[in-house]
């Protein structure tokens, strides 16, 4: 495998020739021969035993040539770019310049990464949030444990209250007519979540187990079954029971019950710690992307778009990822948004775009810095892939390259120096909101809910600006990720095209 060009071909492109010799070609073919010859047919051989040279002059000198084109392209064309000293972006547009028994060559059309300048990193001012935990919020974090903690008990001797679950039947009708989604029986419904049209909720508080009762409500005008906006509905009812959540004293027994504390000072110090903790991270991400922001502004390269292109698809599978954990995929996702695959790239390319540019100028800044990455941190970062994806460390080595995991720790380096030299002020605080107009009447869940809603679905979510160059995913919580992910996942081989049959 040899280097035979390297040129210029225009702006942060390069036209590149490499060659397979014969050896490593015939090879090759031959590989390919012992893999197929099972379930090829020559007349007067038994399935399977003809000779290479006998199956060659039947179907043609290059009948195997095409596979094994694409075993060897893909090493030859990774030796000859790191001849070639080239660091390429993209998918490479990739050639068959000649084939035949002596080997093949070719040549290849690849876009590099582009010079960048920048200055002014050193000192750029951002806001970061003070952090602070309330009393309040430590009280809502114990109570929503105790809650957790709480056992539902049957309740016979009072009429219903908000925050019992009341077992009931209903039926609803418009001027005496019943409607769709209308009627259900024995259905669960906490009173005061506001499941159900406004109004409903409240007219079951104050009734006793057997009651029979009619509920009389409005839809809203914006309710989106267009025949019921604005109408009238009355919904016979029948209470059947009533269950309660009778909740655990909040005293040292239930610090015991529920933590490693003794009494429940601890505990709530502890849980104090862990929002300051979640606090601080969420404000150092946050101050994160605002230093993001200004490092964008700062880049001057003209970037090459392959490298815009990829990211952007990198984005899509991420999202693609995401909704797969949550039992969806893009198709479902399609079908319920009315998007297309275009429409969602076209969403993700404003992020990709400054994701790309973030991470040249980190990569801008280490270079100008001289920052460097040890061995033993290098190591650490295969300990964290492993951890994270459960896969033995030595796996992990033979999936990622350890300069793909440096390269990743030195942005990571660049960012906390970028941090550590910036200038911080106080973060502004946001205006006192109004209060919120009441929300309109939920959509149907399903036939048996009259108010319910479907939960929309969600638009993509942004993600850190330098999450993936600085390891501040959540989880796996390492520098590599994006690398890992990378070589985890079935990557496309750079394809080349398919040369005139050589007969």
């Amino acid at each position: 495998m040899a280097l035979t060009k390297k040129e210029a071909a225009g702006k942060n492109r390069f036209e590149i020739g490499f060659s397979v010799d014969k050896e490593t070609f015939d090879k090759a073919v031959s590989d390919v021969f012992n893999k197929k010859k099972g379930s090829i047919t020559v007349p007067g051989f038994r399935r399977g035993k003809a000779p290479r040279h006998i199956v060659e002059q039947m179907y043609g000198k290059g009948v195997f040539y095409e596979d094994a084109i694409n075993e060897v392209m893909p090493a030859a064309y990774e030796a000859a770019i790191k001849e070639a000293g080239l660091d390429t972006v993209g998918q490479p547009e990739i050639d068959v310049d000649k084939i035949d028994e002596n080997g093949a060559s070719f040549k290849a059309l690849v876009y590099v990464k582009p010079e960048v300048k920048i200055e002014g990193y050193i000192g750029i001012e951002a806001e970061k949030e003070t952090v602070k935990v309330s009393d309040e919020e430590v009280d809502a974090e114990v109570k929503r444990v105790q809650e957790r903690n709480g056992r539902t008990v049957d309740v016979t001797d009072r009429p219903a209250e908000n925050g019992d679950t009341a077992n009931i039947d209903y039926k609803g009708t418009v001027d005496g007519v019943a409607f769709d989604g209308g009627a259900a029986e024995k259905y669960d419904l906490r009173l005061g979540s506001g499941s159900f049209i406004p109004g409903f909720e409240d007219q079951i508080v104050g009734h006793k187990i057997g009651d029979e009762f009619d509920v009389k409500v409005t839809f809203p005008a914006d309710y989106h079954a267009k025949e019921l906006a604005g109408k009238e509905a009355v919904f016979a009812c029948k209470l059947n029971a009533i269950k309660a959540t009778e909740l655990p004293a909040l005293d040292d027994e239930f610090a015991k019950d529920v933590s490693e504390f003794d009494t429940l000072d601890e505990y709530k110090a502890d849980v104090r710690a862990n929002i300051q903790k979640r606090k601080e991270q969420s404000a150092d991400v946050a101050f994160e992307n605002a230093l993001s922001e200004k490092l964008v502004d700062l880049v001057k390269a003209d970037v090459p778009e392959p490298m815009f292109v990829a990211e952007t698809e990198n984005y899509v599978r991420d999202y693609d990822t995401r909704l797969r954990q949550q039992g969806l995929d893009l198709k479902t996702y399609f079908k319920y948004t009315g998007q297309t695959l275009d429409d969602l790239r076209k969403q993700m390319r404003p992020m990709a775009e400054k994701q790309v540019k973030v991470r040249l100028a980190l990569e801008t800044v280490a270079a100008l810095e001289k920052l460097t990455v040890a061995d033993e941190k290098v190591e650490e970062e295969y300990k964290n892939i492993s951890d994270a994806y459960n896969v033995p460390v030595e796996q992990v080595k033979g999936m990622v390259d350890a300069e793909d995991i440096r390269r990743d720790l030195l942005v990571k380096a660049a960012m906390d120096l970028i941090k550590a030299k910036a200038v911080v002020k106080a973060a502004k605080k946001p205006a006192a909101k109004k209060p919120a107009a009441k929300p309109a009447a939920k959509k149907a869940d399903d036939a048996e809910k009259p108010a319910e809603e479907k939960p929309a679905a969600k638009k993509p979510a942004t993600k850190s600006a330098t999450a993936k160059s600085t390891g501040t995913k959540a989880a796996p919580k390492s520098a590599a990720t994006k690398t890992a992910a990378a070589k985890t996942t079935a990557a496309k081989k750079p394809a080349a095209k398919k040369p005139a049959a050589d007969k």
